[in-house]
């Protein structure tokens, strides 16, 4: 049973506007403390975040995800792992389209 916060949380994408925008400012006060940190590893990380500052705005503002696509593709991937070297490409088809 999935819980019902996730699930309302699945519904609303990434949130609203104001939601966004809040993570968005937490966003841009976590990248001056990391590159105000000393630490050398969170400030390569950070300065890779700023120079893709773009996606990540949009990925933190807008309202579509790809979780579920990429939940697909994991399922997929297991299947094919776990069916490696076994029956062939028959077996394979009937596991992934009968797949829970």
């Amino acid at each position: 049973m999935i819980d019902p916060n996730i699930r309302e949380a699945g519904r609303k994408g990434n949130g609203s506007s104001a939601h966004g925008n809040r993570r968005l400012a937490a966003f841009e006060a976590w990248i001056v403390e990391a590159k105000a940190s000393g630490i050398r590893a969170a400030q390569t990380f950070a300065s890779g975040l700023v120079v893709d500052a773009a996606a990540v705005r949009a990925a933190l503002t807008m309202p579509w995800s790809n979780a579920q696509s990429e939940g697909q593709i994991t399922k997929l991937k297991l299947i094919k792992r776990l069916m490696y070297g076994r029956a062939g490409f028959d077996l394979l088809r009937r596991r992934v389209l009968l797949a829970p």
